[in-house]
């Protein structure tokens, strides 16, 4: 496997060389996930107003603004994820056959990869764990279990569209739609896979989400994040968030 070169610790350019050159998918979110040094140049030179206020703990928690709200919006969505899949690693073994879980396994190691790795980037500015609210979904039932991982990956793949947008058009703000352009990658492939059990491996290729131009979903904050309330209890203030 290739070894990713690490980036100088005090040279912002070296984390951007080093995202934007080709490697596998795994060893770079192996290294991002683990590397908090890495993590900390990406908020290098942040402008002050991406600073998070504080908001008293009843409140939820506020997102932030500019390019720092939108990781956050990202960090948010990858908490979910990361969170649903480890319960369905976890309790699902008698409704998935082998192949199924292997799948599963696998998306889990991706999200969970993506979490932490916005946990590290945003360090000290990084909104705190989301609570979860899987009551509705049955983690013995195939059906279930399918169903909401599709609904979870075609979100996933729709926000990034709709965020990539929001961040800056210079500086910091390149680096982090570089980022979430590969992230958005792994995700489409997600989505792809649990598409494909869904269908029986009919290979269907999700043309209801693809429109007339050939482009995929790209759907604002404020619309995903009401699509995935009903899986989180945590208040999220996401009024900050820009909205070009």
């Amino acid at each position: 496997m290739t070894e990713l070169t690490k980036p100088e610790e005090n040279n912002q350019g070296g984390l951007s060389k080093a995202l934007q050159s080709p490697m596998q998918r795994r060893a770079f979110f192996r290294y991002a996930g683990g590397t908090a040094a890495a993590a900390a140049l990406l908020l290098t030179a942040c402008n002050d107003d991406d600073e998070i206020t504080p908001m008293p703990p009843m409140e939820g928690v506020d997102l932030g603004s500019g390019d720092i709200g939108i990781l956050n919006y990202a960090y948010a969505l990858e908490q979910l994820e990361a969170a649903f899949y480890t319960e369905v690693v976890s309790k699902s073994a008698g409704a998935l056959s082998a192949d199924e879980m292997k799948v599963m396994m696998d998306i889990k190691a991706h999200e969970v990869a993506h979490r932490e790795f916005f946990k590290a980037a945003l360090g000290s500015k990084a909104i705190g764990g989301l609570e979860v609210d899987f009551s509705k979904i049955n983690f013995s039932d195939k059906n279930s279990i399918l169903t909401t991982a599709m609904t979870f990956e075609d979100l996933g793949v729709a926000a990034y569209n709709g965020a990539g947008q929001l961040f800056t058009d210079s500086g910091n703000g390149l680096t982090y739609l570089l980022l979430a352009g590969k992230i958005v990658s792994v995700e489409a492939r997600h989505a792809a896979a649990i598409h494909d059990l869904m269908s029986n491996n009919a290979r269907k290729l999700g043309e209801e989400l693809i429109d007339m131009n050939g482009l995929d979903r790209a759907f604002m904050p404020d619309k995903v994040l009401a699509a995935a309330g009903p899986y989180i209890k945590t208040k999220i203030n996401f009024s900050n968030l820009p909205t070009k």
